[in-house]
């Protein structure tokens, strides 16, 4: 009787703490989702009344026309090519990159194994400075060219420590097994070490795709060339120039003689609000293919054993 009573109580007791905590989290998640929520209602509502402060909660005399004014902007496609191309590349071969420098950092028999690993975990903590990046870059004939959004990054000591510490997590014998068959280090890794990688390079891949779509900081300093613009640095310059394009829009459309209502007239508001979310939906669709594997990945990858 005592231990069931103990039990009934804890059940009890349990009730409010769940409503509480799932409260609680729905809350902190409505508070995540709100600004997303809240750009793109903008985006999409009456260009006065967002420009006024009075979209909060839904949209109102909601119209697609920003973002058919914004997609023919000059340069546009070209620019989310390229931004396509280096997300897709630099993904690539950074999980490849990461995947097997990890692996090779846990083998006894690589030759100066903990000097290449402390010398490449140094370069997350020391950094040269902006100047002298620029002249390496300029000096290895990177500036204006697509692979200086490719090369600069597959190494990335952070990446790397997550894959060794996966990798040495894994049962031993799946590797010595291969040894005993007179398998070597390339086949081991991409014939039985790669294949059961999924999770951690999962979130590896979650984290250069995020890096790579946003990054717009390399093209403002090594690129010049127009076609090599990658779509974040236009689209961020075109929200910096976004009062000087509503006003240009504007006065297009009183070019062209056509009536110009104040619902769909661009303002620098609903320009910055329709860039935003131009660049954000693509990760927020893809994100959901990997987030599976990212706690599992982050676990694993963070916790020898």
């Amino acid at each position: 009787m005592p231990t069931t009573s103990l039990a009934t109580r804890r059940t009890r007791g349990d009730i409010p703490f769940g409503v509480v905590n799932y409260a609680g989290f729905l809350l902190f998640a409505i508070l995540c989702a709100y600004p997303f929520y809240y750009l793109i209602i903008n985006s999409v509502s009456a260009n006065d009344l967002s420009a006024l402060g009075r979209v909060r909660l839904w949209p109102e005399g909601a119209h697609l026309s920003n973002y058919g004014q914004i997609l023919q902007l000059n340069g546009l496609s070209e620019a989310a090519v390229v931004s396509v191309a280096r997300t897709v590349i630099g993904t690539a071969c950074t999980v490849l990159a990461s995947a097997f420098l990890g692996f090779m950092f846990t083998q006894e028999r690589m030759w100066k194994r903990s000097l290449w690993y402390r010398l490449t975990i140094f370069t997350m903590y020391f950094s040269a400075g902006i100047i002298p990046l620029y002249i390496t870059m300029k000096s290895l004939g990177l500036t204006n060219s697509f692979w200086v959004y490719i090369l600069p990054a597959i190494v990335q000591p952070f990446n790397i420590i997550l894959v060794k510490t996966y990798v040495e997590s894994m049962p031993r014998s799946l590797q010595e097994a291969a040894e005993i068959d007179g398998a070597g280090t390339i086949r081991i890794f991409f014939r039985i070490i790669l294949p059961n990688m999924t999770p951690i390079l999962a979130t590896i891949a979650i984290f250069t795709a995020v890096a790579q779509w946003n990054s717009f900081q390399d093209t403002l300093l090594y690129i010049t060339d127009q076609k090599l613009y990658s779509l974040q640095y236009l689209l961020y310059t075109y929200t910096n120039q976004a009062s000087s394009l509503a006003q240009a829009a504007q006065n297009a459309q009183g070019n062209l003689g056509s009536i110009v209502s104040a619902a769909t007239s661009q303002t620098p508001t609903s320009i910055r609000m329709t860039v935003a979310v131009i660049v954000v939906l693509p990760i927020i669709f893809i994100y959901p293919l990997f987030q599976r594997y990212f706690v599992k990945g982050i676990m694993l990858g963070a916790v020898k054993g």
